[in-house]
């Protein structure tokens, strides 16, 4: 026989939750029991959950899994890199003054409160740092200075990105007094993407001038490599700091030309709570997008392995851009309509600069907006240029 008679509403885990916590704080004795599903009342009188009669049995019988079903392991989602940081020892003092505030310096924070930066120290955070360097590297494409990018996830589980791009600075900054690459791999905000008649970029994507410090100060081990001016620079760092001197070498004369730079990390176990290791499917699906969106752009990935047999390779290049994304994702369609006149659009993603607007879709909203508003007044001549002026904003449509 059913304990619920009626089906229960889909807040009934925290009503739970409220009963439990209730019993706990009312009961005098700390008895490793629960309440029994038979002494909830009716689910209409939510009210009277907290004032039941205490029934317990033993703890093995109560389902664990029913309050954490669907749940996330808390650590994946701490902005901190120590796990027993909530349990760090309290002083008991009651005192606040000046030094109680704290002042992070350098790339303290970024180590302090990883989340804050790349989301989570799970498997998202732990992708996330391959895509800030990937984003870098699609900047220089879409400024016109690149044109191919390889992505090598390494058996010792460390990624190497490299591009063929004008390379980062390497002459001295005259703000910190040091190379302009040291910079950037360790000072937060640093960058050639803010925007104004200084900036390096006029359209870019990932974190602004904070993504390289981020993913180097998360990093056991980073090294990085600039061919530029005929020359290549090579430096190493660990969790965020440098450790060996910027070097310097005149490239062979069959070399002198090659342009670019190479970032190649491992990421810090510390940090993480989840374990390093890459997934080659998660990454080629943002490869391909981004691939789709550049389409003078070519993208490598590769993935070593033991046995040759295992090791992966895909190369991504889409000349026809979003018309062939559109091909690309209608391939198992049927055409009903002509690609040249629809009457219905829908839109099933949205990109701006290269980033997917998964959570959020305003700026779309007023996209269409824009699109209808413009329609009907006459600015544009059909529905065929508004469909092209979408097309044109990265906004991807199923034609």
């Amino acid at each position: 026989m059913g304990l619920l008679v009626q089906k229960p509403p889909r807040y009934l885990p925290l009503l739970l939750l409220r009963k439990i916590m209730a019993s706990r704080c009312l009961s005098s004795s700390c008895s490793s029991s629960f309440h029994s599903f038979s002494s909830l009342p009716s689910i209409s009188s939510s009210s009277s959950l907290l004032f039941t009669p205490r029934v317990t049995f033993p703890l093995r019988r109560f389902p664990s899994l029913f309050l954490v079903q669907n749940a996330v392991s808390p650590r994946a989602f701490m902005s901190s890199s120590t796990a027993t940081e909530s349990v760090q020892e309290r002083t008991s003092s009651k005192a606040y003054g000046s030094d109680q505030i704290q002042v992070l310096k350098g790339l303290e924070p970024v180590r302090k409160r990883p989340g804050m930066y790349i989301g989570s120290t799970g498997p998202r955070g732990l992708h996330h740092l391959v895509y800030e360097i990937l984003d870098n590297a699609v900047d220089e494409a879409q400024a016109g200075y690149a044109s191919r990018i390889e992505i090598v996830l390494h058996l010792d589980n460390s990624v190497s990105i490299t591009d063929n791009g004008r390379g980062i600075p390497t002459d001295l900054h005259p703000v910190t007094q040091k190379s302009a690459l040291e910079t950037v791999l360790t000072v937060l905000h640093a960058g050639g993407k803010f925007g104004g008649s200084n900036s390096g970029y006029s359209v870019s994507g990932g974190l602004h001038g904070v993504g390289l410090s981020v993913v180097n100060a998360l990093s056991e081990e980073l090294e990085v490599t600039v061919w530029r001016n005929g020359k290549e620079f090579q430096q190493k760092y660990s969790h965020g700091n440098p450790v060996t001197a910027l070097t310097c070498y005149a490239l062979p004369e069959e070399s002198k030309d090659r342009q670019g730079t190479c970032i190649k990390f491992w990421p810090d176990k510390e940090v993480f709570t989840t374990e390093i290791q890459f997934d080659y499917s998660v990454i080629g699906g943002r490869v391909r997008e981004l691939a789709f969106l550049n389409p003078k752009l070519t993208i490598t990935l590769r993935k070593e392995d033991d046995d040759p047999e295992k090791s992966q390779y895909d190369e991504y290049y889409y000349g026809g851009g979003l018309v062939e994304y559109v091909n690309w994702l209608n391939n198992d369609k049927v055409l009903v309509f002509s690609d040249e006149f629809c009457l219905l659009v829908v839109v099933p993603a949205a990109f701006i600069f290269c980033l997917s607007l998964v959570f959020n879709f305003c700026h779309l909203t007023y996209l269409l907006e824009l699109f209808m508003v413009s329609f009907i007044h006459g600015e544009l001549k059909s529905i065929v240029d508004g469909i092209k002026f979408l097309k044109m904003l990265h906004v991807f449509t199923y034609l």
